[in-house]
């Protein structure tokens, strides 16, 4: 069985959220955050979730899960601190590292499975993307563990986007049903959309 350790970045500050946290909304009855790490804990025995702090809300909700919980004091840099952080902590026997954004509803456990059987396919040699149905690239993305020492040189707030584009020769893409891979949730605004055609969420 393939070995990934799964990384949800969580430490950012949801400032375009006001007063609300967007990875505290509930979906199907669960805070977003604990919904996206029990997915990722379906999938992966090896889950580590960036945090603020070990005091801050977000690490209430996911009590009695049983993922790594590692706080990023210098999280306002941008998401490049917590995968930093994240990236110095993955085992050697990891092949890859799966980075699953938390604020993502429409992600399922079948979709994780889904990119990580197309990693395993192609035996871990290159990165694999998700994609909407439309082949418009989104997340989750896993990286080969080869790649792992070169998070330790990401620097703002664009994720591990300059890691892809290095290394867009050995990338290959998997497309997702409909906006699974896509669908993400920022702003109050699109919370509302989203819950106004998701209704039974």
């Amino acid at each position: 069985m393939t070995q990934i350790t799964l990384v949800i970045p969580a430490a950012g500050a949801s400032r375009r959220m006001g007063d609300r946290d967007k990875l505290l909304e509930p979906v199907d009855g669960t805070p977003l955050l604990r919904g996206a790490a029990e997915r990722a804990l379906a999938v992966s025995g090896d889950v580590i979730v960036t945090l603020p702090s070990l005091t801050h809300p977000r690490a209430g909700v996911l009590e009695g899960l049983s993922v790594r919980q590692i706080p990023v004091p210098d999280a306002t840099v941008g998401m490049s601190a917590s995968l930093r952080r994240a990236g110095a902590l993955v085992p050697d026997t990891a092949e890859g590292v799966m980075i699953l954004p938390a604020d993502m509803p429409d992600l399922t456990e079948d979709d994780l499975r889904h990119v990580i059987q197309a990693f395993s396919d192609a035996s871990g040699a290159f990165l694999v993307q998700a994609t909407g149905a439309d082949g418009t690239p989104g997340h989750p993305v896993i990286f080969p563990s080869d790649l792992l020492p070169e998070f330790q040189n990401l620097t703002g707030d664009a994720g591990a986007r300059a890691i892809l584009q290095a290394n867009r020769h050995r990338l290959i893409r998997v497309a997702l049903p409909g906006e699974n891979a896509l669908t993400d949730l920022d702003t109050p605004e699109a919370w509302t959309l989203w819950r106004a055609n998701n209704p039974s969420r």
